[in-house]
């Protein structure tokens, strides 16, 4: 194992500790074990607070999204591990102006038991919260069981849309209808193409062989569809959009939001390679890329590969997602 790293259990606290020291005009620590983080500026009264969590090894996802446009707050968990109830319950009381707290996160069990626990004690504390889950990978489930599909890197257009919803003023109601809306309107697919290596193990989630891929491989090394030998750019664009096209049902004439995501180890220049086959193949469908969002948004430490994110858009969310928007991991103007 070769990282950059001093004790590997206390690497989620020493990260989050550059983190702060990094950002002090943008985050503030939330909670003594310091696993609740929230913007300088929460709680912001009359404002719908919005909270997501679960494990390091991400970034930016989940508290990279902690910022102006955005979320309010995160729980932290450690790598690859969902956060605590209690951490949930802190970024939440911290997050709460008075016109409660939304939930939004991606569907893992953990993360859902310790969020829904916090929710019940928030409860008690008359802070009223909703609660979106984002299951946009299509592989990970067939269309008959969305519900129970993962949530990965599409989580960023519900997390941009319900964040813009919050900054104007929106309700509670109306701020987890947007993020709801966002999260059925999109979907994704990633590959792998190498392991990564959790700090306290400090050997590979998973084994390629050299020369191979993996399609539909998870954020946390969950096993794929196909696995087979490393094909071209443009192939592996074709297996990761056609599934995503299908499951969206994409007409001619639609509007779409694009996001090509790294994993934690792809140069941006093969992401963009993947961009240009992307744009290709949606204009010849007909659809009308509105937004396209290129880099590293949800990450699985040093995994190799990528993946990619097509959200149908509507009037509305075209204008949420066309927002202001700014934290430390992303800023549109």
């Amino acid at each position: 194992m070769k990282k950059i790293i001093n004790d590997p259990q206390r690497f989620v606290d020493e990260m989050l500790d550059g983190l702060l020291l990094a950002h002090p005009d943008q985050l503030r620590v939330a909670s003594a074990d310091r696993r609740a983080i929230v913007r300088t500026d929460s709680p912001k009264a009359g404002r719908v607070g919005i909270v997501t969590g679960g494990g390091s090894g991400h970034l930016p996802t989940f508290l990279g999204f902690v910022g102006e446009g955005l979320c309010s707050g995160v729980a932290v968990g450690n790598v690859f591990s969902s956060p605590s109830a209690q951490q949930c319950l802190d970024a939440t009381r911290a997050s709460d102006g008075g016109a409660g707290v939304l939930y939004l996160y991606g569907n893992y069990g953990g993360d859902v038991l310790n969020f829904d626990l916090a929710a019940d004690m928030a409860e008690l504390d008359g802070i009223e919260t909703r609660t979106v889950l984002v299951t946009d990978d299509v592989a990970s489930q067939p269309v008959e069981r969305l519900a129970d599909r993962r949530g990965v890197a599409g989580l960023f257009f519900a997390y941009k849309c319900a964040g813009a919803a919050a900054e104007r003023g929106d309700d509670l109601e109306t701020v987890a209808a947007a993020a709801q809306a966002a999260a059925d309107s999109t979907r994704t697919m990633g590959i792998g193409l190498s392991p990564t290596i959790l700090p306290t193990v400090g050997k590979p989630t998973f084994e390629l062989e050299e020369g191979e891929m993996e399609i539909g491989i998870g954020i946390h090394g969950e096993p794929g569809i196909h696995r087979g030998p490393l094909e071209t750019a443009d192939a592996i664009v074709d297996r990761l959009l056609g599934p995503i096209v299908a499951d969206l049902e994409l007409r001619a004439g639609e509007q779409v939001a694009v996001l090509v995501n790294g994993m934690g180890a792809t140069p941006l220049e093969e992401l963009y390679v993947m961009y240009r086959h992307v744009h290709g193949r949606l204009t010849e469908l007909g659809a009308q890329i509105a937004r396209c969002y290129v880099g590293e948004y949800a990450t699985s430490l040093e995994m190799a590969g990528a993946s990619i994110s097509i959200m149908r858009l509507d009037a509305g969310a075209a204008e949420l997602l066309a927002a202001p928007a700014r934290s430390p991991f992303f800023e549109q103007r």
